[in-house]
C-alpha cells in the first residue's frame, strides 16, 4: 500500500477533511477526550505548523498526524505531544506507521528531542503502533479524565530522538 499513499504537509485548505477525520477519531471513545471539532484557528495556534502531515490516496486525505508543545517553558523546546487519526475505511492498512515515521523524522529536523503520547488504555491499536516506531512506556495516568460519565487512563510513551543529543 506504501506505494499508493503520499505524504505531505498540510494548512488551512485541509482543514475541512482533517476535521473529519478528527471527528471520526472522537467517535470512537477512545482517542481523545475533545467532544467537539475546534475552528482551524483554535487548532492552529496549539499546533506547530512544521509538523503537520497528512497522508493521501489517489487525492483523498486519509489520515493525519501532528505535533503540540508540551511545554512553553524554553527548556521543553524540543519536546512534543503527538496526535495522530486515520479514517475509518483506511484503519490498520499500516498509513499510520508511514505518518507517524514520517512525522518522527520531520520532527527531528525541526530540533525536537522528546515525542511524547497519552492515549487511552483501551486503544491497543495507538499504543502498539507507538511502540513499534520505538516509543516506550514510561506511565500510566489512572483515571486522569472524565469522558461521558465514565473515567478513562492514560497510558504515557515517548520516544527519545537518537539524533539530537
Amino acid at each position: 500500500m506504501d506505494n499508493k499513499v503520499q505524504i505531505e504537509h498540510f494548512s488551512k485548505s485541509d482543514w475541512p477533511k482533517i476535521s473529519t477525520i478528527y471527528k471520526e477519531g472522537i467517535a470512537t471513545g477512545i482517542a481523545t477526550f475533545e467532544t467537539n471539532i475546534p475552528s482551524w484557528e483554535t487548532w492552529d495556534t496549539s499546533h506547530i505548523a512544521s509538523c503537520r502531515l497528512k497522508a493521501v490516496i489517489n487525492y483523498e486525505t486519509v489520515g493525519w498526524v501532528a505535533l503540540s508543545l508540551a511545554s512553553k517553558r524554553e527548556v521543553y523546546k524540543g519536546v512534543a505531544e503527538v496526535s495522530i487519526y486515520i479514517t475509518t475505511k483506511f484503519r490498520n492498512l499500516g498509513i499510520g506507521a508511514l505518518l507517524l515515521s514520517a512525522l518522527i523524522e520531520e520532527s527531528e529536523k525541526q530540533g525536537f528531542w522528546t515525542l511524547q503520547a497519552g492515549i487511552f488504555s483501551q486503544n491497543k491499536s495507538s499504543i502498539a503502533l507507538h511502540k513499534s516506531l520505538g516509543f516506550r512506556e514510561i506511565g500510566f495516568r489512572e483515571k486522569i479524565g472524565k469522558l461521558d460519565n465514565i473515567w478513562y487512563d492514560n497510558i504515557i510513551l515517548e520516544r527519545r530522538s537518537k539524533k539530537i543529543i
